[in-house]
């Protein structure tokens, strides 16, 4: 189960990494294309600044590699395997899954990314402020 407390939880909801409270996003659906990678500046609640540094988010790309490596296996694994398809049918699965994906790859490296610098601290949580 995923508690707020847990990078996990952080990566996975998008929550800003330092008191999990707030969405780093604009707007929490990625699939409104114009908005998928509008970040807050900072957290409204702890006032964490989420670029860190200029370009600081470029190194994103760098895990959304990975990222895109492990949807298109599993895309393969999913349609070759599991189902039984051609090697072609697996392929054009893959190719469908990284374009229907993208939006959520791209979030999820920046999540990793982003959590990979910063840590929780419980003492900037609401739950925690009374």
């Amino acid at each position: 189960m995923l508690r707020k407390g847990n990078k996990l939880y952080s990566i996975l909801t998008g929550a800003c990494p330092k008191c999990h409270e707030e969405n780093m996003y604009v707007n929490k659906n990625a699939y409104i294309l114009s908005k998928t990678l509008k970040m807050h500046e900072r957290c409204s609640n702890c006032n964490t600044k989420y670029k860190i540094e200029p370009s600081f988010f470029y190194g994103s790309m760098y895990v959304s590699y990975g990222v895109g490596i492990a949807f298109a296996v599993a895309a393969f694994v999913i349609s070759y395997v599991f189902l039984g398809s051609s090697t072609i049918t697996a392929f054009i699965a893959i190719i469908g899954t990284m374009i229907g994906f993208l939006p959520i790859i791209l979030r999820l490296s920046r999540n990793i990314w982003i959590n990979l610098f910063m840590h929780y601290d419980k003492q900037l949580s609401k739950e925690n402020s009374y």
